[in-house]
């Protein structure tokens, strides 16, 4: 369920800045396929992916994860 709704909300702040999967990708320093694997649920990011998105997107880390908690709760 965690790996879902992280892949949601990836999706929901890449799409809201604008950025492709593959400009993203290229941001983080990743293949745009992990990128989509995460988005589909399928992958779950390491701490490290996490601090590396978080940055892409402008975001802190806890942000992210705080994002994450929220729709959990929702």
């Amino acid at each position: 369920m965690v790996i879902e709704v992280f892949g949601k909300v990836l999706r929901t702040l890449r799409e809201g800045q604008n950025l492709s999967q593959e400009k993203l990708a290229e941001y983080c320093d990743l293949d745009r396929t992990y990128i989509s694997l995460l988005e589909r649920g399928l992958r779950q990011p390491t701490i490290s992916t996490i601090f590396k998105i978080a940055d892409a997107l402008d975001i802190s880390p806890s942000e992210l994860v705080k994002k994450v908690e929220m729709k959990l709760n929702s």
